[in-house]
Parts: structure tokens; C-alpha cells; sequence
């Protein structure tokens, strides 16, 4: 059974573009931060990963540099673009870690946990 995924629509209003295909990204590994009844932790926040962001995922217990075959998640370097789950996102944002994103590829359903404002506010230009 294939999962329904969530509306394509970016927090701009308009449809949701791609985020990274390399490395491939997104709960689906289809290079888009949507989202669906299976991503919990709702990955819909595109965003560039810095080392500031990558230490402070780490210290809160989640560390995205060391790869996991398994889930075919290879590691993260800073610079690489990938879908975070929008609560650490936030987190991040709250703690002044919060790394750039890009709106046109971040999911409409972050809106329910960030505003627009907080989110352009890191917004890539």
C-alpha cells in the first residue's frame, strides 16, 4: 500500500519544489519536504545546513553527520540541503541556530508549528 502524501503546496501558497536530490532528501527520499500520516516528525522545513545548526542537533540528541545505510541517510556536511522535522527546526530558531531555509521548498503544514514570519526571517534570498 502506497501512503497518501499531504497537499504540494509550499508555505508561500504555491506548489512545493524540490529540495535536494543530492543528497536525496525528504521522509520520502524523493527530494521533497512534504509530508504524510507516517512522517511523526513532520519533515517539511527546507533548509541549508550549517555547523552552528549540525552541534546543536547533535547536542539535543539527533545527530545528522554520521551516516545510516539503513535508512539510506549519508551524513550531513554543512552547505548540504535537507528536510528537517519543523520542531527542531524551531528549536533551533528559539536557541539562534536556526539554519537558512528555502521557502519555496518547505511544506505549507510547517505553518502550523512556525509562522511565515520567523521562517522568512531565515529565508535564503
Amino acid at each position: 500500500m502506497v501512503e497518501k502524501k499531504e497537499s504540494e503546496i509550499n508555505v508561500m501558497g504555491s506548489k512545493l519544489v524540490s529540495c535536494c536530490q543530492d543528497p536525496i532528501t525528504g521522509f520520502y527520499r524523493d527530494g521533497f519536504c512534504h509530508s504524510g500520516p507516517m512522517d511523526l516528525g513532520s519533515h517539511v522545513v527546507c533548509a541549508v545546513m550549517t555547523k552552528e545548526f549540525l552541534e546543536f542537533t547533535k547536542s539535543q540528541g539527533n545527530d545528522l553527520t554520521t551516516p545510516v545505510p539503513a535508512y539510506n541517510f549519508p551524513g550531513l556536511i554543512p552547505g548540504n540541503k535537507w528536510c528537517l522535522c519543523v520542531s527542531r527546526w524551531k528549536e533551533a530558531y528559539v536557541n539562534g541556530v536556526a539554519p537558512k531555509v528555502i521557502l519555496e521548498s518547505t511544506h505549507h503544514k510547517a505553518l502550523e508549528v512556525v509562522s511565515i514570519e520567523d521562517l522568512a526571517s531565515c529565508a535564503i534570498q
